[in-house]
């Protein structure tokens, strides 16, 4: 069977290989169920684009995690579809750690063909885009609530991950030199 009909591999391994994976969806799930606790954050986490009346495939992610973990699946749906699926991810990652952590054996993924995996992740990204556009009088604020706090909020990720690849790769430099 050709390889991009079965872009993804499972095994079963002695070694849990997605750890960081685990600390990500167990502090996700953590921030979701605050949320669903104490409520939306009280600061505007919007985009710029947000505000020209252009709503990116993640608009709504905040609201609709929060409707999720609230256990109102509909309100999840109607503002983001993504938020249903990265809850359940991120629950079934977890129950992915316990179980390896219980047996010792761990489900590990592997991507056997990025090629396929891209392509299908940027068309459902591109569908999931249209599918925002087209509710974005459900996903619009109102005049004059621009905050400088969401776009800061949402550059925050990009930051910490490069900070991490230039710390990796002076690591492997280092690593490298000392050979």
């Amino acid at each position: 069977m050709p390889v991009w009909l079965r872009p993804i591999e499972f095994r079963v391994e002695g070694r849990d290989r997605l750890r960081p994976l685990t600390w990500t969806a167990l502090g996700g799930l953590v921030l979701g169920a605050v949320m669903a606790v104490f409520g939306l954050p009280p600061v505007d986490v919007h985009g710029p684009l947000h505000y020209l009346g252009i709503m990116d495939p993640l608009c709504g992610g905040t609201r609709s995690v929060w409707a999720a973990m609230s256990g109102d699946p509909a309100t999840s749906w109607r503002y983001n579809p993504l938020g249903i699926v990265l809850v359940a991810g991120a629950a079934g990652t977890i129950v992915r750690f316990v179980l390896g952590a219980v047996t010792g054996r761990w489900i590990n993924v592997r991507v056997r063909s990025w090629e396929t995996v891209v392509a299908v992740g940027s068309t459902l990204f591109g569908v999931l885009a249209v599918r925002q556009q087209m509710n974005a009088d459900l996903l619009s604020s109102p005049p004059g609530s621009f905050s400088p706090v969401g776009p800061l909020l949402n550059a925050l990720p990009v930051l910490v991950m490069l900070v991490w690849l230039n710390v990796r790769r002076r690591r492997m430099t280092a690593a490298n030199t000392r050979r």
